[in-house]
């Protein structure tokens, strides 16, 4: 690799963590290709990417980032998962560090909070955007929802007060 593509390499590196909201670091321990490709296709399906990229590039990346405080993470053969959702790369990270033994979560930071793997984990337990979008939906169109029940509720009982009448008339006129 020339000096060209290094610097190619470190300014997307750099561009990517500036767009980005969390960075998870994680060691993989001789995934094959296979495996780092079914780890890339779920990161792409929740909208987070994961690079595996050289750590002296990747400490040159980090400097003048909020995540600058990662660069003693990385040692050994290490990945960034990223993501603007502050919980996805993190809840994929996780949940496929738990099928496969050669995949090691080191920790993360979110923004210039830096976070152990507990804090890794508990970041993936958190809700998406997703989730709390449709929940936030949900709560608004449940009072509009409950008004128009009991708007209806009225008139529904009082049509079911001319029904049971006309079924009491169509009674009485068919027993004349």
């Amino acid at each position: 690799m020339d000096r060209a593509e290094k610097g190619e390499q470190i300014s997307n590196l750099a561009r990517t963590l500036s767009e980005t909201s969390v960075v998870v670091v994680a060691r993989n321990h001789g995934l094959t290709v296979a495996q780092v490709g079914d780890l890339r296709n779920k990161m792409r399906a929740a909208g987070a990417t994961f690079k595996v990229t050289k750590n002296r590039l990747a400490r040159i990346a980090l400097d003048g980032t909020p995540y600058q405080p990662l660069g003693p993470m990385l040692t050994g053969p290490v990945g960034f998962a990223t993501s603007r959702d502050p919980v996805a790369a993190a809840k994929v990270a996780v949940d496929f560090a738990k099928t496969n033994d050669k995949f090691e979560l080191v920790g993360g930071a979110m923004g210039a909070t830096l976070l152990d793997v507990a804090g890794v984990q508990a970041l993936a337990t958190l809700p998406s955007l997703d989730e709390l979008r449709a929940k936030i939906v949900g709560l608004v169109q449940a009072p509009a929802t409950k008004l128009a029940q009991l708007v209806n509720a009225p008139a529904g009982k009082l049509a079911r007060v001319f029904g049971a009448y006309a079924a009491n008339d169509g009674d009485q006129a068919a027993a004349a």
